[in-house]
């Protein structure tokens, strides 16, 4: 894996997004959480105190993770790019030689990835199969239902819409 992580404009959005609500909204809510278990007496033995501390631990360990993927976020805008051969921000029609079956997946960020809505992971086998493929040109996948042959029917750029939630 790169030192970049490579997202569409409207991926780095959504996690600047997150990343403000978990500083701005949920480290103080779980600061007072935390005060109002401890008001309650003994530490050792307080449910709501060890609950609120684990979840400090969690939202911390969350905004650490956001802060370094922003960091080393390469921002690549689909919209601007063009050409036959396939690359990140790409929607790809491909067909399933067999079947005839098509499909069309858009390659995006891991924290972006959908599957419901098209988008795959640029990490995940199908999209790093696809990488650097042309219009006409076959891959070979294997899947769980056996080794698939797929063909490169469309390479499109356009807008990426954003996800209401980023996938953690």
């Amino acid at each position: 894996m790169s030192d970049k992580f490579p997202m569409t404009p409207a991926g780095y959005a959504t996690m600047k997004a997150h990343l403000k609500r978990l500083k701005d909204v949920a480290r103080p809510a779980n600061s007072r959480a935390i005060e109002i278990a401890r008001g309650h007496g003994d530490l050792s033995e307080n449910a709501d105190y060890s609950a609120a501390k684990e979840e400090q631990g969690l939202i911390e360990a969350k905004i650490r993770e956001l802060e370094a993927k922003t960091a080393l976020a390469e921002v690549i805008d689909p919209t601007k790019l063009s050409g036959p051969r396939v690359k990140f921000g790409a929607t790809v029609t491909i067909e399933d030689s067999e079947s005839g079956e098509a499909t069309t997946y858009t390659i995006v960020g891991e924290h972006e990835a959908d599957i419901k809505k098209g988008r795959i992971s640029i990490g995940a086998p199908v999209a790093r199969a696809l990488i650097g493929k042309e219009i006409g040109e076959t891959v070979v996948i294997t899947s769980p239902k056996g080794k698939r042959e797929l063909e490169v029917t469309k390479v499109e750029w356009h807008e990426v819409p954003p996800l209401e939630e980023i996938v953690t």
